[in-house]
């Protein structure tokens, strides 16, 4: 058996902070239930940053990695769960973009929502398997459109309008001031709101592109395969990656006033999109990943110096 931690960070309400202490001295168990509860908030950042699975799963990875190695820097100021969510972000946004593929631009995808209308032929599935493709489509086209924003803002809306934190907490993880990263997030606003409201039939109901019109495009020009769904089959997380960030019950955007009662549906309307989007659940092999590092004896983590 581990000792008991011999420190115990101020951790008020925060369940995370108890562990790390106990991992910092050594308990192993500790460090593993630690990285358990980080999986799946981290994946899901990194999914939404990424969009493709694959590229997402190994960024998880990484930055478990990064959080066990730095484990020591963790004085207990501030909930666990944000300096984490700052070490996951710092690594989307500085480090893990050097690997990536040229950024889609807004020009991109609508170029492509205007293409593959004439001569597609409905699809012959059931309404399950209907329900899938919608799905599938929906995640897929919301998720391009918001790689087009830069890594800075992309990461302030998923923060702020997809998992909800405040300003105060989105600064917090990204390192800013709270009035900057309301005007990060008011950017990325205003460019997804704008580009929806032309072209998203989910947002504007005159648009032509719908998601359940769209899909028999989207097969027919191979953007889906219906035995391949990267989103709609993916296994669900058990608990809403929100509820975790989040520590406090947020209120009104007082910014939100200011705005015409056309723009507020409209932006409202285009965060529903994202926000509908299921927490999914990490990597299968994350946790044996961790406990191969753990047991390897190679895991020199937790001096507060290094």
């Amino acid at each position: 058996m581990p000792n008991q931690p011999e420190i115990t960070p101020n951790a008020g309400d925060d369940a995370l902070a108890p562990l790390c202490a106990a991992a910092v001295n050594g308990d192993s168990a500790a460090l593993a239930s630690l990285m358990g509860a980080l999986r799946d908030p981290i994946y899901g950042l990194a999914l939404r940053m990424l969009m493709h699975p694959q590229d997402a799963e190994d960024a998880t990875q990484e930055i478990a990695v990064r959080i066990m190695t730095r484990l020591g820097q963790y004085r207990g100021e501030g909930r666990f769960m944000a300096w984490a969510m700052r070490v996951a972000a710092n690594y989307l946004i500085n480090v893990h973009k050097k690997r990536r593929r040229e950024q889609l631009t807004f020009a991109d995808i609508g170029a492509e929502l205007e293409q593959g209308w004439q001569g597609t032929q409905p699809l012959q599935v059931n309404r399950a398997e209907m329900r899938l493709l919608v799905e599938e489509v929906k995640i897929g086209c919301s998720s391009a459109m918001l790689q087009c924003l830069d890594r800075e803002k992309r990461m302030a809306y998923i923060l702020g309008e997809v998992f909800e934190v405040t300003s105060e907490e989105g600064g917090e993880i990204l390192e800013i001031s709270a009035a900057a990263f309301r005007k990060r997030l008011s950017r990325a606003r205003e460019a997804l709101t704008g580009f929806m409201q032309q072209h998203c039939g989910l947002v504007e109901a005159s648009n032509r592109c719908h998601c359940k019109a769209r899909a028999p495009v989207a097969v027919n020009l191979g953007r889906v395969d219906p035995k391949h769904l990267f989103f709609a089959n993916h296994n669900r997380a058990d608990r809403p990656v929100k509820e975790q960030l989040t520590a406090t019950v947020n209120a009104p955007d007082p910014n939100r006033v200011k705005r015409t009662v056309r723009e507020m549906d409209a932006m409202h309307k285009a965060a529903q999109v994202f926000r509908s989007h299921p927490d999914y659940r990490g990597p299968e092999n994350y946790m044996a990943s961790i406990r191969a590092l753990i047991q390897s004896g190679r895991f020199q983590a937790l001096s507060p110096n290094e």
